[in-house]
């Protein structure tokens, strides 16, 4: 069994760490400054809880020492100490950051690095990043890459049309700061909650606008090959209006907090929700030129004998395979790795990966 650190005993470090225990292969230490928040982690004989303040360096690096692996599911503004500490004791670190900043910070410290450092290892950054980068392999020349994303309440009954599902913080982040997007073949950055469009699937309309952080790497990656490349959230029709209203017309996007208490005491949370995951490239290929779409929803359901939310099966799903994949061998060993170092075919035929592809979970339980 293989020793892993777990930052973080919230909604998502609690479901990672129950997933990777019960595959039988894990052992997990679960790490958080909230001793509440540790006594609400689920029982198993694989997961242990520890209380450590992550601006302690020499607990933290007294925790870490002798890891295969840690996993950030804290807070985006703590991810960078953890890195710091996994770069100084040699294990190897996982994140599941959007914050463009702090990725920056992780590829850093990755140069030289004896262990790997793999940051944006959840849905988005992450799984979307493998999914465009599989889509966009499929071409001889590209044109376009549109990456859309959102967890949302299936039954919404609200004027914003939306439940808290994850990280109040993450989700603030991503609707203030600067997104990253390629234009006419050039990385440039655009304006959060900018660029609306509507779109339908599956007889639902969304509407999908600016959000920063979830093209991750792959926005360098595919920079100079790609003429227009972008990601945004979806929602249902309505939310942005009244969410840049908040954010502007009340400067709120000045008053984090006073807009996180709002979100938290006024928006309701919920197990109830569904992932949707739309995927668009277009290019040539064969002289041809070719579109190709990657389209999926993944809903609450129960994993390891335990009702989670869609966001907590993707978010941790997302994570759990990543470490998976670099407890075999499959991915580098040292040094920065980028989510679209992973192929699709290779993240799904994954145990943990698995819970993104609905078919083969069903195929799995009938047989």
């Amino acid at each position: 069994m293989k020793d892993i650190v777990v930052m973080g005993a919230g909604k998502i470090g609690g479901a990672i760490a129950l997933m990777l225990a019960d595959s039988g292969d894990y052992r997990v230490t679960v790490a958080d400054r909230s001793e509440t928040q540790i006594a609400a982690l689920d029982r198993h004989p694989s997961i242990s809880g520890v209380t450590v303040d992550i601006s302690d360096r020499a607990a933290l690096e007294a925790l870490l020492a002798q890891k295969f692996a840690v996993l950030s599911a804290a807070p985006f503004h703590l991810t960078g100490t953890i890195a710091e500490a996994a770069a100084k004791v040699g294990t190897h670190y996982l994140d599941l950051t959007e914050d463009v900043a702090t990725t920056r910070k992780v590829e850093a410290l990755a140069a030289g690095a004896a262990s790997a450092f793999i940051p944006q290892c959840g849905l988005a950054p992450g799984f979307i990043s493998i999914v465009a980068h599989d889509l966009a392999s499929r071409f001889d020349t590209l044109d376009s890459v549109r990456m859309r994303v959102g967890a949302l309440p299936q039954y919404p009954s609200n004027a914003l049309n939306y439940n808290l599902t994850w990280s109040t913080d993450g989700l603030i982040n991503e609707y203030i700061e600067p997104c990253e997007a390629i234009v006419e073949g050039k990385l440039i950055t655009v304006p959060a909650m900018e660029e609306r469009e509507e779109f339908s699937l599956d007889g639902v309309t969304y509407e999908a606008f600016n959000t920063s952080g979830g093209l991750g790497t792959l926005a360098k990656t595919l920079e100079g090959k790609v003429r227009t490349m972008n990601y945004r959230t979806i929602r249902y029709p309505g939310h942005q209006a009244i969410v840049k209203a908040l954010l502007n017309d009340f400067n709120l996007k000045n008053r984090r907090d006073v807009l996180k208490d709002l979100f938290e005491n006024a928006l309701p949370a919920t197990m109830q929700d569904v992932v949707v995951i739309f995927v668009t490239v277009c290019g040539w290929k064969d002289g041809r030129y070719l579109q190709d779409t990657y389209a999926n929803k993944v809903y609450a359901g129960v994993i390891a004998a335990k009702k989670m939310s869609a966001i907590q099966i993707t978010t941790a799903a997302g994570i759990c395979a990543t470490l998976d994949l670099l407890a075999n061998g499959t991915l580098p060993q040292k040094g920065f790795v980028r989510q679209e170092q992973i192929t699709l075919p290779a993240f799904l035929e994954n145990r943990f990966g698995r819970a993104y592809d609905p078919e083969a979970v069903k195929l799995a339980k009938a047989g």
